[in-house]
């Protein structure tokens, strides 16, 4: 009998893992960076809320970052460093759209939600002055919508206690740590090591997908050579064989990469489908030499971290390459409007941070959901709000979906033995196309059906 998965396991995480390594050395190459307003980070006072569900009068100051009014939730995102502003944020706003809205509609139980937020600029030592400011200076009661390309203070933080509720696996922290809570669930133990003896496991509903869907059959997987991207791009490879696919692995040199000769062998070769273990500009380098030599594809797949609306300006010189790209995620697409909660979430963006309707992203909407769930665990303990039942919430067997906006994830930690045996798995899954309606189309009826049954393969992250 086949499990049902709340979602995947992996690449989710270590796809952000590799291109954040790849980034970094490119930063190191360009010397790039930007900065955000000041105001992104200043804390959100506004005026009192009204009463919501249990009165405030009612309320007592039952834990760390509680009173009868107020519940201080810490947010750790790296922002402003050399990776550029938009590279790692996406969570940050979303989270904050979030608790924005939810002030104004009178907070949780009679309470509002106090954001104490911190940039750490993808340092490690950064990130760690960042976590003790907020968990011992301002006293945060729990962690939503973080997004942290190195999550020094991971142990620091699980020894405290702190709830992290649904951060952004960018690293294996969330494999590792008891107290911190993936956006996208986890089956490993999580008791000070990584995964299970060090390694994690790889499922392959993705490469099932554009097989039996798309009838992709002769698949090239382009990377750096650069250790991270290698890594990564093997995992891919293995999963793709594991699907019956012809694999044609390219790899370009990182500092002089030519696409182009790898794209005229790829065309040789007869490759309809491509991934790829590169950073963003890397793909659109490799899109230009696709279009270049004429290079048609079924699907140019990538990630849940590149399903943003920046993709019909970056990818403006290759239109042929742009309009095969294809994204897959865990989590609903944020152009599907009709669903209400996708909805709101817009709206929210939209009233909260107007000037970032080109910049929309899923991270955006992952970071929604995040503080959506810390929000939903906090309104189940009523009156007395405390970490122990916040995290007897987010521990709760049936999993939890975000309103319709997640395949439901869950932390029921799971032997080996069946973490590798086969297992059902649900995505979601989006293609860029230009003209109307323009940009990110839905390409399943609804991702709590584009199911699949499909092995889960070992990498070492």
């Amino acid at each position: 009998m086949h499990r049902r998965i709340h979602g995947r396991r992996m690449p989710c995480a270590s796809v952000a893992l590799v291109l954040s390594g790849v980034l970094c050395a490119v930063a190191a190459l360009t010397g790039c960076g930007s900065r955000l307003p000041e105001r992104d980070f200043r804390e959100e006072r506004g005026p009192a809320p009204a009463s919501a569900g249990t009165a405030p009068n009612t309320n007592t100051a039952s834990d760390v970052g509680v009173t009868p009014t107020e519940i201080t939730v810490g947010m750790i995102d790296t922002v402003q460093g050399v990776l550029g502003n938009e590279t790692f944020s996406g969570p940050m706003y979303g989270a904050q759209a979030y608790f924005k809205a939810l002030n104004d509609r009178g907070g949780v139980n009679g309470r509002r939600v106090k954001v104490s937020a911190c940039d750490d600029n993808g340092y490690g030592v950064a990130n760690q002055r960042c976590a003790r400011r907020l968990v011992e200076d301002d006293k945060v009661f729990a962690f939503a919508g973080n997004s942290i390309y190195s999550y020094n203070a991971a142990r620091y933080v699980s020894d405290k206690g702190v709830p992290d509720v649904g951060g952004q696996p960018i690293g294996t922290a969330y494999e590792t740590y008891p107290h911190l809570y993936s956006i996208y669930g986890s089956r490993a133990p999580r008791d000070g090591k990584v995964g299970w003896d060090g390694r994690l496991y790889a499922s392959t509903e993705v490469y099932r997908y554009f097989k039996e869907k798309l009838g992709a059959r002769t698949a090239a997987v382009v990377s750096y050579n650069q250790a991270d991207s290698a890594r990564y791009a093997q995992t891919v490879a293995d999963g793709l064989r594991a699907e019956g696919y012809t694999v044609v692995e390219k790899q370009v040199d990182f500092a002089l990469p030519n696409f182009a000769a790898a794209v005229v062998d790829m065309r040789s070769k007869g490759v309809d489908i491509v991934f790829d273990a590169v950073d963003t500009r890397g793909n659109v380098e490799l899109c230009k030499a696709m279009d270049g030599s004429d290079l048609r594809v079924t699907a140019k797949v990538t990630n849940v971290q590149n399903w943003n609306a920046r993709v019909g300006e970056d990818f403006k010189a290759s239109p042929t390459c742009r309009n095969s790209i294809y994204a897959t995620g865990n989590s609903r697409g944020y152009t599907d409007t009709g669903h209400a909660a996708v909805a709101e979430f817009r709206a929210a963006m939209k009233k909260y941070f107007p000037d970032r309707e080109d910049k929309l992203s899923q991270w955006e909407l992952e970071g929604w959901a995040s503080a959506m769930w810390l929000t939903d665990a906090i309104a189940s303990c009523g009156a007395k709000v405390t970490r122990s039942c916040v995290e007897g919430f987010v521990n709760r067997p049936e999993g939890y979906d975000a309103h319709g906006l997640l395949i439901p994830v869950d932390f029921k930690a799971e032997p080996v033995d069946r973490v590798a045996a086969p297992t059902r798995t649900c995505f979601d899954v989006a293609r860029w196309q230009d003209g109307a309606p323009g940009g990110w189309i839905a390409q399943v009826p609804d991702m709590t059906t584009n199911c699949f049954d499909v092995p889960s393969l070992p990498y070492k992250p």
